[in-house]
């Protein structure tokens, strides 16, 4: 099975707020703002942050973390959402903590990057308990605890976290914090390959084909292998290739088992070239030529629809 990859989390998309218990001021920074007049929305929020006004703190952090109406600078943001996130803007404490974990205007420091992450985790933000589950996982900032990056992947796994969907998957799927479980690692697989996540269409693919967790189910396993295969999932199309090989899944095609092999084989897999010229014995001349040029433009349609 495929090991998790670290997915550094992007910034937040800005989230600006109408309330009529705010400033005239705020309110006007805020109309400047979505009209695209950032530097009046700078001048408008510049002294209600220096007032103490989380909000008008964190929305400066954010436009100076992108440069948007000022010159970017790291610094500068991290000022400014240190002093929100200290006033328990969960906002502020992500991005904050994700300050840290990069070293973006501080140095790199993954323990207080856990700190951020848990002040914002606890107030229930899915982002920030994906990343404090895998620096838990990991040991970074942190003593490893897999029962601990459990209990953090759940929770970000629950609101639809995608990649915690899938990294919960494969804990229960090796027996890491909890019991090995099958039938749960199925669950959590399934629901980040409907998301698209490739690497949970594998490991779903390979659960139907082996039958773990599942009744054994070929043409299932095909359906997952294909979509991960048109991904760029080199083992998904390895995988492929030999189910139209054998004819599991789906109608037995040499032409479709070479192309799908051949195609795994050019990415430098070993065993998919074994395979590819084993079916090649089998075929000739003409289809070998046909199956080459199905290859061809499988690629050029960069794995879509082939």
């Amino acid at each position: 099975m495929e090991v998790s990859m670290r997915f550094i989390l992007t910034i937040i998309t800005l989230v600006l707020f109408t309330t009529p218990s705010w400033s005239a001021d705020f309110n006007k920074g805020l109309i400047a703002y979505n009209n695209g007049d950032y530097a009046t929305a700078i001048e408008e929020w510049t002294p209600l942050a220096e007032q103490g006004d989380a909000y008008a703190q964190y929305n400066l952090a954010y436009m100076y973390d992108i440069g948007q109406g000022v010159l970017q600078d790291d610094q500068t943001a991290v000022k400014w959402y240190t002093l929100a996130a200290e006033q328990g803007d969960a906002d502020a404490q992500y991005n904050l903590a994700l300050k840290y974990d990069n070293g973006e205007g501080v140095l790199q420091d993954d323990q207080t990057a856990v700190k951020w992450y848990t002040l914002a985790a606890e107030q229930g933000d899915a982002d920030a308990q994906y990343n404090l589950a895998y620096m838990y996982k990991n040991g970074e900032g942190v003593p490893q605890d897999y029962q601990t990056a459990v209990k953090w992947y759940t929770l970000a796994a629950e609101q639809g976290k995608a990649k915690a969907q899938y990294n919960l998957a494969l804990m229960y799927d090796n027996g890491e914090g909890v019991l090995q479980d099958y039938q749960t690692a199925v669950k959590w697989y399934t629901l980040a390959a409907e998301q698209g996540i490739a690497k949970a269409q594998y490991n779903l693919a390979y659960m139907y084909d082996f039958g773990q967790g599942v009744l054994q189910d070929y043409q299932t396993a095909v359906k997952w292998y294909t979509l991960a295969a048109e991904q760029g999932v080199v083992a998904a199309q390895y995988n492929l290739g030999v189910s139209y090989a054998l004819g599991e899944g789906v109608i037995q095609d040499i032409l479709y088992a070479h192309m799908w092999l051949n195609i795994a084989a050019a990415s430098g897999d070993g065993d998919a070239a074994e395979a590819r010229n084993t079916v090649q014995e089998s075929m000739t001349p003409a289809q070998i030529e046909q199956a080459q040029a199905l290859a061809r433009e499988c690629v050029k349609k960069e794995y879509k629809d082939c």
